[in-house]
C-alpha cells in the first residue's frame, strides 16, 4: 500500500498557522496572503475529513485533533529541514582524510582522480602516526599506521606489505652494487618507527658486526625522497614504492624481502559508519587495493 500523504503546501500552511495561532503570522512566514493560508487549511481539513481549528469570529483555536496533528507535523518538518540542510552542506564541504606523508604522496594522490569526489578531498598529513582521536583531529577518515584499536572507532586493515632495499639507478651504477654485502659500505636510511634493516640482513644471510651509519627519518616518504636524490639506500615498503620503481626513479635491490605485515588501516567513527561519503570512500579505497593486486576493479567485476 502506498503512503497516505496530504498536500504538502496545505501541511506547511496548517503547521505555520498552528504554531503562530494566527493566519496572518503564518502568511508572513510563508510569503502568502492570509486568505491563501485559510484556503490551504480548509483544503487539508477536507482531505482529512476533520476540523483542525475552531473558528469563532477573529478567535482561532486548535481542536484536540488539530493540536495533536500539529505537534507531530512540527517535529517532522524540523527533521526534514535538518536533513535537507545537511545534504546541502555535504554537497559543498570538503572530505577530510588524515594520513602519513608517504601514503598521501606515493599511493593516495595518484589515485584520487578515480574517486568520484576526489576534487573535494582535503588531505591532512601527519608527521607521526596519525591520531584516531576524532574529537581533535578534525577528520572524516584516518588512514592509520598498523591496526591499533580505539574505542568508538572502526578500524579495518587496508593493506599489508613486505620491504626491500631501493636505490637510485645512478648510485647503483656508480657504486657497482651487485650483492647484499655491498650495502654495508653505503649510507643506509633508517626509519624512526619499525626499522627493519637488521631483519632484512638476517633474511639475506648476513649478520653485520656493525650497521652502516645513516640518517634516521620520521617516515618512509622522507627516506624514499632521499634515495631518489641519490643519498643512499632505504628499506622501502613494496606497496608504497611499486609505482616509483616502475617509473624508474628508484631500483629494487635483490629478491630478499621482510615478512609482510599490515601497514595501513582505514579508521572512522563507529557512529558515522552509515555516512554516505565515508561509505563511498571506504568502498573506493578497498577497491583500489584489490585493483592493484589483481588488475581488476571489484566494482567493474561485479557489473
Amino acid at each position: 500500500m502506498g503512503r497516505q500523504l496530504p498536500p504538502f503546501a496545505a501541511v506547511k500552511a496548517f503547521e505555520a498557522a498552528a504554531r503562530h495561532k494566527s493566519f496572518k503570522k503564518a502568511a508572513d512566514e510563508l510569503c502568502l496572503s492570509p486568505s491563501a493560508i485559510s484556503h490551504q487549511v480548509r483544503a487539508l481539513e477536507a482531505y482529512l475529513d476533520t476540523a483542525l481549528f475552531e473558528r469563532d469570529g477573529n478567535s482561532l483555536d486548535l481542536t484536540l485533533t488539530g493540536r495533536g496533528y500539529a505537534g507531530k507535523l512540527t517535529g517532522l518538518l524540523d527533521l526534514l529541514d535538518t536533513s535537507t540542510r545537511s545534504v546541502q552542506q555535504a554537497g559543498h564541504k570538503p572530505f577530510r582524510v588524515l594520513c602519513t606523508p608517504g601514503f598521501a604522496a606515493r599511493w593516495l594522490v595518484p589515485r584520487l582522480g578515480r574517486l568520484s569526489f576526489g576534487d573535494r578531498v582535503r588531505l591532512q598529513v601527519s608527521s607521526g602516526a596519525p591520531s584516531t582521536d576524532f574529537a581533535s583531529n578534525d577528520s572524516d577518515v584516518v588512514i592509520q599506521w598498523a591496526t591499533s584499536q580505539t574505542p568508538g572507532v572502526i578500524t579495518e586493515p587496508l593493506m599489508q606489505s613486505s620491504r626491500y632495499p631501493v636505490i637510485s639507478p645512478q648510485l647503483r651504477e656508480r657504486e657497482n652494487i651487485r650483492a647484499p654485502e655491498d650495502l654495508l659500505r653505503l649510507q643506509l636510511m633508517y626509519d624512526e618507527t619499525d626499522d627493519a634493516w637488521t631483519e632484512w640482513f638476517e633474511a639475506a644471510g648476513i649478520s653485520p658486526s656493525k650497521m652502516p651509519s645513516g640518517p634516521v627519518f620520521p617516515n618512509c616518504e622522507l627516506a624514499t625522497t632521499a634515495v631518489e636524490q641519490g643519498h643512499g639506500v632505504s628499506l622501502a615498503y613494496d606497496a608504497m614504492v611499486r609505482s616509483t620503481v616502475e617509473a624508474g626513479r628508484v631500483e629494487r635491490l635483490f629478491d630478499t624481502v621482510t615478512i609482510p605485515f599490515v601497514i595501513y588501516s582505514v579508521a572512522y567513527q563507529h557512529d558515522r559508519a552509515g555516512d554516505p561519503m565515508i561509505r563511498a570512500f571506504r568502498d573506493w579505497i578497498f577497491d583500489e587495493v584489490i585493483r592493484e593486486k589483481t588488475g581488476v576493479s571489484q566494482v567493474a567485476a561485479a557489473e
